[in-house]
């Protein structure tokens, strides 16, 4: 997999780091303090310049606040989700809607569908949060990325491979609260990337999807399975 100068970080669970051909680093779903997937030596956050979060749930954008408020970053976002994050944190953030695109930095970012659930949870309620979603990101070299984030198989993932060509995807295979195997394998051939990394699997005893039942049902597809602390490119 030639990433031409990117280079990819898997922090654990739906989280990476992606320093681009343009030296910004980019953080998808920031959660590492309390991500047990994590390695020790990357739960403090150095420098960031872009935070893109998927949804809501904690374990996506557990630690968006703080890195927030300490790296100031262009946070981007759904609209309402966005709009909790600014009360928070007392930074702008770059709210947008799903099929928009928008330029961060040396990133063109768009904004795709999936089919999960956003509620936040803020002081012992739940609240509206806008909807899940994923990103297509499209780096200065022509390299073009799909990170999921938590979602169910959905048949307009071929309009997502139509439109967009992501080379590379980034797919949860857990099962229980996303999809697992099966139906990551039937997403690669909706997207028809040339490689898909496995995400959101064994953080917790109920995510039990296993790359290595990818790699038997994806066919036609590079499956590259990365270790947490792990860096590719």
């Amino acid at each position: 997999m030639n990433l031409k100068g990117i280079k990819l970080t898997w922090l654990g669970h739906a989280t990476f780091r992606i320093e681009t051909p343009g030296g910004k680093t980019v953080i998808i779903d920031p959660w590492v303090v309390g991500n047990p997937m994590c390695p020790q030596n990357e739960k403090d956050v150095k420098t960031v310049d872009v935070l893109l979060c998927t949804h809501a749930h904690g374990d996506h954008i557990g630690d968006a606040v703080e890195i927030a408020k300490q790296h100031n970053p262009v946070v981007v976002a759904i609209y309402e989700l966005g709009l909790w994050l600014e009360r928070k944190t007392g930074k702008q953030v770059s709210g947008m809607g799903k099929g928009g695109t928008q330029t961060v930095g040396d990133l063109k970012v768009t904004m795709v569908h999936a089919d999960h659930s956003c509620g936040i949870e803020d002081g012992g309620q739940v609240i509206y949060g806008g909807e899940a979603c994923g990103y297509v990101i499209e780096f200065s070299n022509g390299i073009k990325m799909y990170h999921a984030g938590d979602t169910a198989v959905f048949g307009d993932m071929r309009i997502i491979g139509d439109l967009y060509a992501p080379s590379i995807a980034m797919l949860p295979i857990g099962g229980h609260y996303t999809m697992g195997p099966r139906e990551a394998a039937y997403a690669c051939k909706l997207l028809r990337p040339k490689a898909v990394i496995p995400m959101h699997f064994g953080t917790f005893p109920v995510l039990t999807g296993k790359p290595s039942e990818l790699k038997k049902l994806a066919k036609g597809v590079e499956v590259v399975e990365m270790k947490p602390g792990q860096t590719i490119g």
